[in-house]
């Protein structure tokens, strides 16, 4: 503990937290939604938190890190749960949150730094002038933006806008780097994806420049069938209505909505299978119109709700992404889930030929999203674990029908399958974190001198040419 009773004396006035119990609580994030993960990470604390202020304050963290040979994990919210946030080297966690400034707002653009949370972004975007974020996660009420950038990919209003990779989906980040004399680099463009989705491996980012749209009364919705392949067939006509506005589209298969959706189980059946869809206010009628064509049920809509049961539902978004995951954890601790592609066009086939393939050991859960400009479905289908061998037997499975997955149980960037690392991301890290001190352990390239950059594989996050664009493409089947 000599390094870190010399790091606090050279930290100053900066807080810092070195109580076991704290410090410990502050080394977790959402990582148990993974048996493997929880069995893996549940030892896995820092040394001490630090919760710097400002820009210069970080500068002057990272100096005395790098200088003591210090390891440093970056933290938002904590919900990320990909154990992106918890410090596998020990030393000290960087706690953003204090960083929780909103400096600019005008039309299309909002700046702020990475400890804001974004569901305070939004509120200020739209007090300010109607407006909010494009996308955010379903943890938009505790996640922060810059843990979001450098921890997600999409979320709520992908159906609309598409993922974090794609350009325009983030304007512009400022980063400081862990050197002796740590330096910010003003990020843009391709750039950013250095940055974006690499959990803090390769520069801390403290603030950001995003773009927002206008803000709308939505509509949470919940649209019902009997029929999983049917509902989905009729998800994909309403992901195509580009004239019909939403900000959130899903399928969740039965049983699970009326079994987990406990606020909302009085509007479901055991066998409804579910659409949850937000609705702009004025979209609602054209929205109907089309669930009638298709013979589909809206069996809720929170516009003819009294104030009263508005205040004690929670928001549809809160039922979708990883929060369905969550829902059906609490009250059933063995299920855990995974992160899918269904490709473009095929994405109804494979979502009906999966549930077909598994049944109830995996149910169903498809969001519809905007990928390369094209209707796509990012699969999170919960599953009933019993064991990690039968885990990887399903991953493996989906994979050899045409399903590439994500998979979040496993806690590298590489693994993961979410980012290609490459020889222009590594030549990055050497040149913003030359001793390997940021979130170690967390990128297998850095670590392993004979990882083979062309090793086969699907990941949302490809590697960068040299001109920064992206390397590869995810294929589609069209």
């Amino acid at each position: 503990m000599k390094r870190i009773d010399e790091l606090t004396a050279a930290l100053g006035s900066i807080p810092c937290e070195t109580n076991p119990r704290l410090v410990a609580q502050r080394s977790r994030d959402f990582y148990w939604y993974s048996p493997v993960l929880k069995r893996q990470l549940d030892g896995v604390t820092g040394d001490i938190v630090i919760s710097p202020r400002s820009e210069a304050e970080v500068v002057d963290v990272l100096a005395a890190c790098y200088r003591l040979d210090i390891p440093v994990t970056p933290r938002g919210g904590g919900t990320g749960n990909y154990g992106q946030a918890m410090p596998l080297s020990g030393g000290a966690v960087l706690d953003l949150r204090n960083m929780s400034r909103i400096s600019g707002i005008e039309a299309g653009v909002v700046s702020a730094d990475a400890g804001a949370i974004i569901h305070d972004i939004d509120r200020a975007a739209q007090a300010h002038s109607g407006q909010e974020l494009r996308m955010h996660p379903s943890t938009a009420r505790n996640a922060t933006i810059g843990g979001f950038i450098a921890g997600g990919s999409g979320g709520v209003g992908s159906i609309r806008w598409g993922t974090l990779r794609d350009l325009g989906n983030v304007i512009s980040a400022r980063v400081v780097t862990m050197e002796a004399s740590p330096r910010i680099l003003a990020l843009t463009g391709y750039d950013l994806h250095k940055v974006i989705h690499a959990y803090g491996t390769n520069g801390i980012i403290t603030s950001l420049e995003l773009p927002l749209t206008a803000a709308y009364d939505w509509i949470d919705t919940l649209v019902t069938h009997d029929s999983w392949l049917r509902l989905n067939q009729f998800a994909d006509v309403l992901a195509r209505q580009d004239g019909l506005l939403l900000k959130q589209l899903c399928t969740i298969e039965a049983p699970t909505p009326h079994r987990y959706f406990l606020k909302h189980q009085k509007y479901l059946a055991p066998g409804d299978h579910v659409i949850v869809a937000m609705v702009a206010h004025h979209a609602v009628s054209a929205f109907e119109a089309l669930c009638r064509q298709e013979r589909m049920k809206i069996a809720f809509r929170s516009d003819i709700l009294p104030e009263s049961e508005k205040r004690v539902l929670p928001p549809a978004y809160e039922l979708a992404w990883n929060h369905t995951t969550l829902r059906a954890i609490r009250l059933d601790p063995s299920i855990t889930y995974l992160q899918t592609l269904y490709p473009n066009p095929v994405h109804v086939e494979k979502i009906a030929a999966m549930s077909a393939l598994f049944g109830e050991e995996v149910p169903g859960h498809a969001e519809y999203m905007r990928f390369e400009g094209r209707v796509s479905c990012d699969g999170m289908p919960l599953v009933r674990f019993s064991t990690e061998e039968r885990l990887d037997e399903i991953v493996r499975i989906h994979e050899e029908h045409g399903c590439p997955v994500f998979n979040p149980h496993r806690y590298t960037l590489e693994e993961g399958g979410m980012k290609q690392t490459d020889e222009v991301q590594l030549a990055f890290k050497r040149m913003v974190d030359p001793k390997g001190l940021l979130n170690p352990g967390k990128m297998i390239a850095w670590d392993n001198p004979d990882y083979d950059f062309n090793a086969p594989g699907y990941y949302l996050f490809p590697g960068i040419k040299k001109d920064g664009s992206f390397r590869d493409e995810i294929p589609s089947l069209d």
